[in-house]
């Protein structure tokens, strides 16, 4: 039924591109009819460029609507721009005869007709789409005069936008109907815990688009609120006031931490020696380093101290202006080497009555990672072995249960993959369905 109209509706945008010679020829005809047909065939071809798609009238969201509506209107460009190539040039000689005048405003008639559909399209597509980024909104525009390689990359854009809109809308449908079982409200609420060099923004989440899938299955969450750059220890003594702050603020006694990175260093600090046990029920740490980084410990050591003192004042500068009142580069960057960690692995120990997992994730080719982690992998892969962009696979474990996630073929998961940095959807791994599936297994062992 679906490619049923697709084929209906490509062969109408095809009529109105060559209605001129078409008309001309049925005006010796049957006049009447002529102007019948020609009227319809516009009036259709002006409602398909409203309503080119009839699967996107279920989707729940009116930007996945005008997206799809966008990718169905480069699809019937594409099946009718064809047709009327291979008419205008296979009937010109034919067809048109001597009637030049004829065949060039049937040319311009079918170039203005099928760049209408084309644009339509295009800027929906573009206006609408997450997925395609910057990179191939660049790269749309500068093959789009490319005989051939437009047509490749336009079929690039059309595929990930298209999946888009099918995959966000599958999603938002999927969690409606799961929202009444609430398979994330836990027992105590979720304190997400950024990592270094990052804050908790109000118009730019950390955590990418976790959050809101965790709230509509029904969690409650908090986040750390504190500086992006600084020592361990001073990052926990922040975390512990902001800890009973919520406890005090809300009554719930305990809450879950899930912590990223250095996050989850600031967190078992702050567990183990700043008196947290009691009001954390267990410490979730994804991509944490726990075992430090070999590739930080050459740099610090290599690096002359004047370049690192540029480097942290450069730093410091930023931060200051990102909300940080005392940041701290040197000390966070410090507390993250392989000879830190083995001395902090020795002081913070587990504590009975917490429960502790880790997860971790790798990159399968430096070229899966976006920038900088594409660059960096290569280097922490010399020094440390297989990672994420940033972090061993080996630093990762901690705590009684460990999950390590990659995919199958070149990309893998890198560090910022696993907070949604990017927004991208990874084929072979949904990052907001396994933090539901993670946070649902908090719930169901009574946390």
């Amino acid at each position: 039924m679906k490619y049923g109209i697709r084929i209906l509706y490509a062969v109408l945008v095809f009529l109105t591109a060559n209605l001129p010679s078409l008309a001309a020829y049925g005006a010796g005809q049957n006049g009447i009819f002529t102007i019948l047909f020609c009227i319809v065939t516009v009036c259709c071809y002006i409602l398909i460029q409203f309503f080119p798609s009839l699967e996107s009238r279920h989707m729940p969201l009116r930007r996945h609507r005008i997206c799809m509506d966008g990718c169905e209107l480069l699809i019937l460009f594409m099946i009718s721009s064809a047709l009327s190539c291979i008419y205008v040039i296979a009937a010109a000689t034919k067809l048109f005869g001597d009637h030049t005048l004829l065949w060039a405003v049937n040319l311009v008639t079918a170039i203005l007709a099928e760049s209408l559909v084309f644009w339509n399209g295009i800027i929906r597509v573009y206006c609408t789409s997450l997925q395609i980024g910057i990179k191939w909104r660049l790269i749309g525009i500068f093959c789009g005069w490319m005989p051939i390689v437009n047509l490749i990359v336009l079929y690039r854009i059309l595929r990930m936008a298209r999946e888009e809109a099918v995959f966000e809308s599958g999603k938002i449908l999927h969690a409606q109907e799961m929202s009444e079982d609430r398979i994330c409200a836990t027992r105590y609420p979720l304190l997400m815990v950024h990592g270094v060099f990052f804050r908790d923004f109000k118009y730019f989440n950390y955590w990418g688009r976790i959050p809101h899938e965790l709230e509509q299955h029904g969690a409650v969450l908090y986040y750390g609120n504190h500086q992006s750059a600084a020592s361990v220890e001073d990052s926990a003594r922040e975390l512990a006031d902001r800890i009973r702050q919520i406890v005090r603020e809300t009554g719930c006694e305990k809450v879950n931490i899930i912590a990223h990175s250095k996050g989850g260093l600031d967190c078992r600090y702050a567990v183990s020696l700043l008196g947290m046990e009691e009001y954390v029920a267990s410490l979730t740490t994804v991509n944490t380093p726990h075992r430090g980084c070999l590739f930080a410990d050459y740099l610090l050591e290599k690096i002359p101290e004047r370049v690192k003192n540029r480097v942290a004042s450069a730093y410091n500068a930023a931060l200051r202006k990102m909300g940080d009142e005392n940041p701290d580069f040197m000390a966070a960057v410090s507390g993250l080497t392989a000879s830190a960690c083995r001395r902090f692995n020795d002081r913070v120990q587990d504590v009975h009555g917490v429960y502790y997992q880790s997860v971790g994730s790798g990159l399968n080719h430096a070229s899966g990672g976006r920038f900088p982690l594409n660059f960096s992998h290569r280097l922490v892969k010399y020094f440390d072995g297989p990672n994420d962009g940033l972090v061993a696979e080996t630093s990762f474990p901690w705590g009684e249960a460990y999950t390590f996630l990659t995919t199958t073929g070149k990309r893998g998961i890198s560090h910022g993959d696993m907070i949604d940095l990017n927004r991208e959807n990874i084929r072979d791994f949904d990052v907001r369905a396994f933090y539901v599936e993670l946070v649902r297994g908090l719930k169901e062992k009574g946390f």
